[in-house]
């Protein structure tokens, strides 16, 4: 139990820096559910935009949102639970569920736009290699997604741990089983990536081995990283700063 400076708290989560779009409110729910009606739930968190979602969305549920406390390292909301709350099993069934998918279409030349929710984007050549391109290529934005993944999944992992990192850099090199083959100059080969490497930069004053840690749980949680070690070798290794 804890004590803002108005609300005693029946229950405590942690959302770092997740907004109320990329899973903070999965974990409200979760943490809500065993708090008994009328209960308060304290959600701590230090992205901006809860300010003004996380009240948006209480009113839409039905929950009375009873105020914020500004601290040091981030802001305390505090919610007093309704008198029934949703099933959380059929959202986290659906979440499970969840297919992400694209649109391509080709534009001129050998062009193609992406599109992705309310995102859109250029992509050229498969494996354009060209130190000027019109567009990454598909394989740059594969070690780009990779390299994301890694990236933010360490800072969403950090945050939860409450655990400071002052900055993060990816780094990450391809090299394909047979280029010449994958852009037609040669009958044989694979044009498949056969190796990734990388460094993963981090400047922390945290403990080296806590941030160790926190790299391989985002190596563990990682859909990138975990489905191209199935296909290539794949070793990226961290690198920390003080």
């Amino acid at each position: 139990m804890s004590m803002g400076e108005q609300w005693t708290s029946d229950g405590v989560c942690d959302g770092g820096d997740l907004d109320c779009g990329s899973g903070l409110l999965l974990i409200i729910k979760k943490a809500m559910e065993p708090i008994p009606s009328g209960g308060v739930l304290e959600v701590h968190s230090r992205e901006p935009s809860v300010v003004v979602d996380l009240p948006a969305w209480c009113r839409m549920v039905g929950h009375d949102f009873l105020g914020v406390q500004t601290r040091t390292a981030d802001r305390a909301f505090f919610i007093r639970k309704k008198a029934e709350i949703a099933e959380l099993q059929s959202e986290l069934e659906a979440a499970r569920g969840y297919k992400w998918s694209v649109r391509i279409r080709g534009k001129e030349g050998l062009l193609a736009q992406a599109y992705a929710r309310n995102h859109s984007f250029l992509v050229g050549q498969p494996t354009d290699f060209g130190a000027t391109v019109d567009a990454p290529s598909g394989v740059d934005f594969l070690l780009a997604a990779l390299g994301s993944d890694l990236v933010v999944g360490l800072k969403a992992t950090a945050s939860r741990s409450q655990v400071l990192l002052d900055e993060i850099e990816c780094t990450l090199r391809a090299s394909l089983g047979n280029v010449l083959y994958a852009i037609g100059l040669e009958e044989q080969g694979s044009p498949a990536i056969e190796e990734i490497t990388g460094v993963l930069y981090v400047a922390s004053s945290a403990e080296e081995q806590e941030v160790r840690n926190l790299f391989v749980q985002t190596v563990a949680r990682s859909p990138m990283y975990q489905t191209l070690q199935r296909t290539c070798r794949l070793n990226v290794r961290l690198e920390i700063t003080f």
